[in-house]
């Protein structure tokens, strides 16, 4: 398939390889779908026009997996990056499926455990220095709690600092050129997760050692679980200076974490995100955290990796749409959005608070104003449905 919406590695498109590695197991139902080699997954992606492959640890080499073992997946993979010109921009390390997680990694009681996860999560940060990775995801997949009495917030608060303040110091005192991103989500697999927010990720990074090695890996189906807008948060993030990274798919509110095909669901999110990030000009990866549908065998992931690409580029070719119909930029003027960058108190002086106690306006002229935030509303709707 070849258009205008067909991706290139330009686009800066990643995928995990627990993505498109996905087999389709669920709660209630075993897998659908082979393992699917790294090897081949690197191929596959090259081949669709994909940038780069994300990893955790244990997506690429196995636990449990000898030395020889190792050295054999990691000059397999070395070759099959030479060879595509496929890169890694982002690591991570699985603290949650190995049963010692069981109730947290770097928040649990145990400070075995602790030390347990604080190990493995340097071993990661090594494997990524080793593929050049310039981003350290950590989801806490565990890091939460159902037995509250179980569990002192505030001190597993203090261990989950410690932690990231220990991988801080090992990046630098390493010479690696890496900063860290929180994933922050509500809750799933526990029933209530640390930092569930992008709000609550954004306080706790300032109380960190390094601060400015740590920022946010937003996904958008975790902020809309929690009922909130995935683009206003990314808004957020982008003006904190802390959007490192991002996570992309689609999510129904009020369901279990779906990750879903990006823009199957909330369109309108999406292009607003999408919209977002290019006025921005962020240069980051567009990762796509999602996987294919259950129902689907191997063909069908190929289906919703393309997908989701084209869909991020249909929605591109929007947002530049947005910004050229005559119709839509006359109904921005009229709600006045552009005098946001006006500044509320534009003067200086001591007097300046003074001059503004004394400013008169017509209270109730003001009030009778109307915004047409209707006809703008409506007229994006016509956009996204491909009457504009």
């Amino acid at each position: 398939m070849t258009d205008d919406f067909s991706p290139v590695p330009e686009d800066r498109f990643t995928f995990g390889l627990w993505t498109i590695g996905n087999r389709g197991r669920d709660p209630f139902g075993n897998e659908t779908r082979p393992l699917l080699d790294p090897v081949d997954a690197v191929r596959g992606l090259a081949r669709i026009g994909a940038y780069g492959v994300n990893f955790h640890d244990d997506d690429l080499i196995p636990p449990g997996s000898t030395a020889p073992e190792r050295d054999g997946i990691l000059k397999r993979f070395r070759e099959v990056l030479d060879e595509t010109g496929i890169k890694v921009p982002m690591v991570t390390t699985n603290l949650f499926s190995q049963p010692i997680f069981k109730s947290g990694a770097f928040t649990a009681n145990d400070p075995v455990v602790r030390r347990h996860a604080l190990r493995k999560t340097l071993n990661a940060i090594d494997l990524g220095a080793e593929f050049g990775a310039g981003i350290f995801v950590m989801w806490g997949g565990r890091e939460g709690a159902e037995c509250d009495a179980a569990t002192d917030v505030p001190s597993a608060l203090d261990c989950y600092a410690e932690a990231i303040n220990a991988c801080c110091a090992y990046i630098k005192e390493s010479g690696y050129q890496m900063e860290i991103a929180l994933e922050p989500k509500p809750n799933e697999p526990r029933g209530n997760l640390f930092l569930p927010t992008v709000g609550h990720a954004l306080a706790f990074i300032h109380e960190l050692d390094f601060p400015d090695m740590v920022g946010l890996n937003p996904e958008f189906a975790h902020e809309t679980m929690s009922g909130l807008s995935f683009h206003h948060a990314v808004a957020q993030a982008l003006w904190a200076d802390k959007l490192f990274h991002i996570d992309l798919n689609a999510q129904v509110p009020g369901k279990f974490d779906q990750d879903l095909r990006f823009g199957s669901e909330g369109i309108r999110d999406a292009f607003y995100l999408v919209k977002l990030l290019d006025d921005a000009e962020w240069d980051g990866m567009r990762h796509f955290d999602a996987h294919a549908y259950r129902t689907d065998d191997i063909d069908g992931v190929w289906e919703f990796a393309v997908g989701c690409m084209r869909t991020y580029l249909v929605l591109r070719d929007k947002a530049r749409r947005f910004a050229q119909d005559p119709e839509i930029q006359e109904a921005l003027e009229v709600t006045k959005v552009k005098s946001l960058g006006i500044p509320t108190m534009p003067e200086t002086g001591a007097d300046r608070f003074e001059r503004l106690r004394k400013e008169t306006i017509d209270v109730d002229a003001v009030a009778a104003v109307g915004y047409g935030h209707e006809r703008l509303d409506q007229l994006v709707t016509e956009l996204l449905m491909g009457i504009r």
